[in-house]
């Protein structure tokens, strides 16, 4: 598993472009065998620290949208909802430090950064929302 997320996420970055929200998206649809709608990658088109803002990062947005999607499929309540984005997110923020994409990324941001810069974070960060999803979603 870890290694299919280490090489799918080089491949959505490198081949498609793809931002770090919409590449966990796709990445937990696989995993979990749940498809998305184009609509729903449609809509985390500039979750990516709010399209290079730095606000919160795509890495935590895109997981957040996923436990929306995939809790409603498997027919939890709003407030369950609720209360795994909550979880989720305070176990994020305890194991990578912060939930600000300016915070996570090696380095902030500067105009001379290489592609792509956040690959490694992005490994283990969807690694850490896969888990977390399985142990508490099944």
């Amino acid at each position: 598993m870890s290694e299919y997320i280490e090489k799918e996420v080089h491949h959505l970055y490198y081949d498609y472009d793809e931002n770090c929200a919409r590449t966990s998206l796709k990445c937990l649809s696989h995993l979990f065998a749940f498809p998305l709608s184009d609509d729903v990658l449609s809509a985390a088109t500039g979750m990516h620290g709010a399209g290079y803002y730095g606000a919160q990062c795509g890495l935590v947005e895109g997981p957040l949208m996923f436990i929306g999607l995939y809790g409603n499929k498997k027919g939890l309540d709003r407030n369950e909802i609720v209360k795994l984005c909550h979880d989720f997110a305070s176990e994020f923020e305890r194991n990578f430090s912060s939930l600000r994409c300016r915070e996570l990324r090696p380095g902030g941001f500067s105009p001379d950064d290489p592609p792509h810069l956040c690959e490694c974070l992005s490994v283990k960060a969807i690694q850490f929302s896969y888990e977390f999803l399985k142990d508490r979603m099944g």
